[in-house]
């Protein structure tokens, strides 16, 4: 970014999912009267809480947080709607005086909000529903062996049971007759007007293993069964893009009867490590982070803060 006058701070804490990145935000947030908000794909959804780690009303009585129960689990957010309203609540926390704090683990969500998205066409309703209509015939996996075909790259980077990102690849590959992969963000002016400080909290793989076995059995001890249940007799269908959280559809399968416990803890614990190998094949390619251990990210964001305020004090 270019030097200027009057850039607010931007922090930016991203990491695999149960690396502790909550815990670090908010401790910041208190020390220097930061508001969070939310890079959670699935935190936008009202009644998802339980399985999406989702921060509890105390803490978020304490501590601001913006893009947290803002849609309904009907809907689909996408990743540009998050990041347009994502800017608008940044610029304001900043506009009253307070630090702004990303903080998630979606390096989709994030790098569309710092880098902007691909350009592409709106999207052919017809293209769109004829997909989504093939995927249901044919079973979820089918897209993916689709889209491994004719966008490699792209299906390396989509998990398997991600069948809606799987359909928006081959619905770009179809209407445009290029791959996802090969597009490039279209250039954005909003993220240099701030310092940016980007923060990759990355513990070693055997304590963030240790945090997902760890949190999955608390999860479905805390009553993950019981919300499930709960959105399932609200009429909310398992297709759902809401229902693509990891561990949702798990846990559906358990209480309907087809699992046992055991066997949908160790899913969803497989599933959660799959994940965070993903994040962290997306971090490495984050040159400007900086990369930190949970432990040590405290002080670190505290010092770089502190430089940056005399920074602009200087400028």
């Amino acid at each position: 970014m270019n030097a200027g006058k009057d850039r607010p701070t931007l922090l930016v804490l991203f990491g695999p999912t149960a690396a502790g990145k909550s815990d670090v935000a908010e401790e910041v947030a208190r020390l220097r009267s930061g508001e969070i908000v939310s890079a959670d794909a699935f935190a936008v959804y009202r009644g998802f809480d339980v399985g999406t780690a989702k921060p509890s009303p105390e803490r978020r009585a304490a501590i601001p947080y913006h893009l947290v129960d803002v849609a309904d689990p009907r809907e689909v957010f996408s990743a540009g709607r998050w990041a347009s309203e994502a800017r608008a609540a940044i610029e304001d926390i900043a506009r009253r005086g307070r630090l702004p704090i990303v903080c998630g683990g979606s390096g989709f969500y994030v790098s569309a909000l710092l880098d902007g998205l691909p350009a592409g066409r709106s999207p052919d309703p017809r293209l769109r529903n004829g997909l989504v209509a093939w995927a249901a015939a044919r079973g979820g996996a089918a897209a993916h062996r689709a889209l491994s075909v004719l966008d490699p790259a792209a299906a390396s980077r989509i998990a398997a049971s991600n069948v809606r990102y799987a359909l928006r690849a081959l619905e770009i590959v179809f209407d445009t007759g290029t791959r996802a992969s090969d597009r490039r963000p279209s250039s954005t002016e909003w993220s240099r007007q701030w310092r940016v400080i980007r923060i990759a909290i990355e513990p070693l793989r055997r304590d963030l293993y240790a945090k997902i076995d760890e949190r999955v059995r608390r999860m479905l001890d805390g009553g993950w069964d019981e919300e499930v249940r709960r959105l399932i007799q609200s009429g909310l269908p398992l297709e759902s893009n809401a229902f693509g959280a990891i561990g949702y559809r798990e846990v559906a399968g358990w209480i309907s009867g087809r699992a046992e416990r055991q066997e949908t803890q160790r899913e969803i614990v497989a599933a959660t490590r799959r994940l965070a190998k993903r994040q962290k094949t997306w971090l490495s390619r984050e040159r400007e982070a900086i990369r930190v251990r949970p432990e040590e990210a405290l002080p670190l964001i505290l010092q770089l803060l502190d430089s940056s305020a005399e920074t602009e004090k200087i400028e």
